[in-house]
């Protein structure tokens, strides 16, 4: 087993990022739980609300789930009736989802519980931190994705 001063500083900011996403994601799942939803859920109408027309494909995606758990995940929300999905499918086979009139509401409240966390969470960071950390995470983000963040 490696030992914690076995890791280098690279080992060590994945774990730091990695706990900070746990504890992010737990305190998500406080605010959102009294509002009858789980974060992916939460993500997922998020993305309705923010790109209508999505696919399934790219809802999973947005929320950090498979294409399974997204087709499931859409399912209960459409028995809660917060989406509606189209009869008919469309290009690839996808069913159109779209906010249903009482979603649009349950999201705003959903949004600025969200939103206070992520507050919270950069509270004790300035403006110039704030915009410096977002850089270097995406930065981050776009070279495991391959991406040539410079451009």
């Amino acid at each position: 087993m490696t030992e914690l001063s076995d890791r280098t500083a690279s080992e060590e900011l994945g774990v730091l990022i990695k706990e900070t996403q746990a504890v992010l994601n737990q305190r998500m799942d406080e605010v959102l739980r009294p509002l009858g939803l789980t974060v992916p859920q939460y993500a997922c109408l998020q993305a309705l609300a923010d790109t209508p027309g999505i696919t399934s494909s790219d809802l999973a995606r947005r929320a950090f789930v498979s294409r399974q758990s997204m087709n499931v995940l859409l399912q209960g929300l459409e028995r809660r009736k917060l989406i509606e999905r189209s009869t008919e499918p469309g290009p690839r086979r996808e069913r159109t989802t779209v906010l249903t009139t009482d979603s649009a509401i349950l999201v705003s409240r959903a949004r600025q519980a969200v939103a206070a966390i992520a507050e919270v969470m950069s509270s004790p960071l300035n403006a110039r931190d704030l915009a410096t950390l977002h850089r270097l995470l995406s930065t981050c983000r776009d070279t495991l994705r391959g991406e040539d963040s410079r451009h």
